[in-house]
């Protein structure tokens, strides 16, 4: 994949490998002790984030930005459901290392990830967020996502009832 440039330092996405694990996890995990952008606050162990990216690499579905040698942010799509009806739906995810936000590693991700998307036949992304992620929710709509509604109260965190909103592109 071609590199990007954040402000003046090269950023290049690529598909993920296993080696990078660990610097995904450590991406994961602040997101899950310090927003509300993972509906969980268990952290994930190393066996647990090896495993859970070896789900995406076999489908092709994870890539990393990288800047400066270092993970800079990753994205994931995966099923949306599990039932045939919905196999040619997903879900995407995009997470940024905290101190690099706004710099476009999160635009670079996810124009690679709806490109996999669409090259791996799938017809519609959803993007399920928390309502009051406006970064995201711009990012999103920046790539044409449309809003599809709202869930209100449909998650807990931080002892917070949380809103999703549910965001769609079609592809084809």
């Amino acid at each position: 994949m071609l590199p990007i440039y954040e402000r003046g330092r090269a950023v290049t996405v690529r598909p993920a490998c296993a080696g990078d694990a660990e610097a995904v996890r450590a991406i994961r995990n602040h997101a899950i002790e310090h927003s509300t952008a993972l509906w969980t606050e268990t952290p994930q162990s190393p066996a647990e984030a090896e495993a859970w990216l070896a789900r995406h690499l076999e489908r092709g579905s994870a890539f990393v930005a990288e800047a400066d040698g270092e993970v800079a942010g990753f994205a994931t799509f995966a099923p949306w459901r599990e039932l045939e009806g919905y196999r040619h739906t997903v879900e995407d995810s995009v997470y940024v290392r905290e101190g690099r936000h706004g710099l476009g590693i999160g635009s670079a991700l996810l124009d690679t990830l709806i490109a996999a998307a669409r090259e791996a036949g799938h017809h519609l992304v959803i993007a399920g967020i928390e309502t009051g992620n406006a970064a995201s929710i711009r990012l999103h709509e920046r790539f044409g996502f449309e809003h599809a509604g709202t869930v209100r109260e449909a998650g807990l965190k931080f002892g917070r009832r949380l809103d999703l909103t549910l965001m769609r592109l079609a592809l084809g």
